[in-house]
């Protein structure tokens, strides 16, 4: 069974971290999450290339929604990780779990409609 990896530009893509004016990918953010994160372990291949597990990809997209979307301090992002979200106690903290798989549910929510909206409508005519 292969493993499903992403790339660094297609990663910086995937969550929007693109630089305004040019709309290149700012893998420079990923590469210093590296730094700041120790759950963060890409596969280096020869010449640095940087490859992302499924795992990593989900490890990252939380960092970058308790980063970007709650706007949390690096270090409070990293006692989040540290405590494992899925056993969070704490109530402060167990609302950003909320949070964030709310969010996680929205935006696979409004993939799927998406999907079925463009099947629904694409090439067939209603006939009434």
């Amino acid at each position: 069974m292969k493993k499903k990896l992403i790339t660094i530009s297609d990663l910086a893509h995937k969550l929007k971290l693109l630089d305004k004016k040019t709309g290149k990918p700012q893998t420079h953010t990923l590469r210093f999450w590296e730094k700041k994160f120790s759950q963060i372990r890409p596969t280096k291949l020869d010449g640095g290339r940087r490859l992302y597990s499924i795992k990593q990809v989900e490890i990252i997209e939380l960092i970058n929604y308790l980063l970007k979307d709650r706007r949390l301090s690096i270090e409070n992002a990293k006692i989040i990780l540290k405590k494992n979200i899925n056993n969070l106690d704490d109530y402060h903290l167990s609302s950003v779990k909320v949070d964030y798989i709310k969010k996680n549910l929205k935006d696979k929510s409004l993939k799927i409609l998406n999907k079925i909206n463009k099947y629904k409508f694409n090439g067939k005519k209603n006939s009434y």
